[in-house]
């Protein structure tokens, strides 16, 4: 695992660097030697490692100084701790800051290329794994929703994430795309699986609305129906399938939502989202289903 695996090594101790040095060389690693943490710097802004070991007691910049320019300055790159005997609370502090593991002093033998190894193996799994998202032209996910509206955010967190992997949309058009699934999960939920009309949001300051979907959420048969969400995305498109076990309704009789009478109704003004915000929707004869689709824009010249 060590073969041809950069290490630079901070370490001020002439001895030590010697022990150390032999220890990594043994091992197969390249190593390049430092004395102390302004050094290692000036080295990783010229050529960077695969890991970076250092001692915690250096002069100039000590290890715990390093972990923090480290972990500002090159995020990914992972940093293990040589500790002396005594500076176990130093040592969890850098743990804290972003050090990737330690090593005490008096198991350097036994326990350095182990652990350094076994760090690796993490770091090129990831790495590998980055390089095969790079080769996925498209993913489906299904998802079963209770009845609990408060999933709804998060798994709308969970699908602009995939989308902005395939860097299918812009921040903004991702915090559109959000607030459509928003209508349209609520929808499902209350509207659909709740049998709870919108017009009650109209009445008592929508007091009754929501006394009713609590209610519901706790009788049969409404507690046990479940929401299905789909999602297919790929490069070029987004298509998200929201199905609910209610009893439907007439596709047909949903009010056109740019009619202006109908702009001040609340449903009207969810279909208006959802409708302003997507490429293009539709229903299944049911009207348990919609279908909500947009493709990636097309970039300026």
């Amino acid at each position: 695992m060590s073969v041809d695996n950069k290490l630079l090594v901070a370490e001020d101790s002439e001895t030590q660097t010697v022990y150390i040095r032999s220890l990594l060389d043994r091992a197969g690693f390249d190593v390049t030697m430092v004395a102390n943490g302004r050094l290692a710097l000036d080295s990783l802004r010229d050529s960077l490692p695969d890991m970076v070991v250092t001692d915690l007691e250096m002069p100039e910049m000590n290890g715990l100084d390093l972990v923090d320019a480290i972990h500002s300055e090159f995020s990914q790159l992972p940093v293990v701790l040589i500790t002396a005997r005594g500076s176990e609370e130093i040592a969890a502090e850098a743990l804290k800051r972003g050090a990737a593991s330690y090593v005490p002093k008096r198991n350097l033998e036994s326990d350095l290329v182990p652990t350094l190894n076994r760090i690796l193996q993490v770091v090129h799994a990831d790495q590998a794994n980055q390089r095969l998202d790079r080769c996925i032209v498209s993913s489906t996910t299904e998802f079963v929703l209770e009845n609990e509206l408060s999933l709804i955010p998060i798994m709308i967190a969970r699908l602009q994430q995939s989308m902005r992997s395939y860097n299918l949309f812009d921040e903004g058009q991702l915090i559109q795309i959000g607030i459509a699934l928003d209508e349209a999960l609520t929808n499902a939920v209350v509207h659909g699986n709740l049998e709870v009309s919108s017009d009650l949001r109209e009445v008592d300051e929508g007091k009754a609305y929501h006394r009713l979907i609590e209610e519901r959420r706790q009788q049969t048969p409404y507690s046990e129906r479940r929401v299905y969400v789909r999602s297919c995305i790929s490069k070029e498109h987004a298509r998200i399938v929201i199905r609910d076990e209610g009893p439907g309704f007439d596709p047909k009789l949903i009010p056109d939502p740019t009619d202006p009478g109908n702009l001040e109704k609340v449903s009207g003004r969810g279909l208006l989202l959802i409708q302003s915000f997507m490429d293009d929707i539709s229903h299944n004869a049911v009207g348990n289903e919609i279908t909500l689709s947009k493709s990636k824009s097309a970039v300026p010249a």
